[in-house]
């Protein structure tokens, strides 16, 4: 009987199970799925996801698709997180988006994010992570980082849809992103999976978790630190 394969399924796929922190031999099991796999640069340059966190310890934050005005707002606040607030606390903070990496430079100009950026155009690391795709009806509470409604912003979505070089939503808009603590090596010390376009972990949660120092997002200018 083929009674051990239900085992194996079970260890390499327990920490997608449950959000939140995770143990030991899931993180590893996870962390080493998607180690391999490759993401690209601004540049199109490709760089082995393991390679971003493997000396260092990183919040990663996988957005659904670029022309989502939600993801837009929340990339927006991240962007206002000082340098030297992450520096402090010895952390690096990643963006991982699932277009062709020619979106890159535009909505880094867009949302005035300065800090690191990446693409899975493949999403295969979505996959391995379990991220889901499709929406699910839970409620999700009230988003400190949206500042847009649903009419609003889908309209802004469709403009920069039809106004841009390619005629494209930026990624597969099914697609749900989420937030991960990871490394120094190949350790996932918490994992968010979005379960719909609101679901996204307050940015303020994440940041505690590592250290870093409560930002004020009621300003709504953006700060830039280069």
């Amino acid at each position: 009987m083929a009674a051990a394969a239900p085992v194996t399924r079970q260890v390499s796929w327990c920490a997608a199970l449950a959000p939140g922190p995770v143990g030991p031999t899931c993180e590893r099991t996870l962390a080493a799925a998607v180690a391999e796999l490759p993401v690209q640069d601004a540049a199109g340059h490709r760089v082995l996801f393991g390679e971003l966190f493997r000396e260092r310890r990183a919040v990663v934050i996988f957005v659904r698709h670029f022309l989502c005005y939600i993801c837009k707002e929340y990339v927006e606040d991240l962007a206002k997180i000082p340098k030297s607030f992450l520096e402090e606390a010895s952390v690096t903070l990643i963006v991982i988006g699932q277009s062709s990496y020619h979106h890159i430079e535009p909505f880094c100009k867009l949302t005035g994010y300065a800090h690191e950026i990446y693409v899975d155009p493949e999403r295969e690391i979505y996959k391995r992570l379990g991220m889901k795709r499709g929406e699910e009806i839970v409620s999700s509470g009230q988003s400190p980082h949206v500042k847009s409604n649903l009419l609003s912003g889908s309209i802004q979505s469709m403009w920069r849809a039809v106004t841009g070089p390619l005629f494209d939503f930026q990624g597969d808009p099914a697609q749900q992103g989420g937030a991960l603590i990871l490394g120094p090596g190949n350790n996932i010390h918490f994992i968010h999976r979005d379960r719909n376009r609101l679901d996204h972990k307050p940015i303020n949660s994440v940041l505690q978790l590592v250290g870093v120092q409560h930002i004020n997002f009621t300003n709504r200018s953006s700060v830039i630190h280069v």
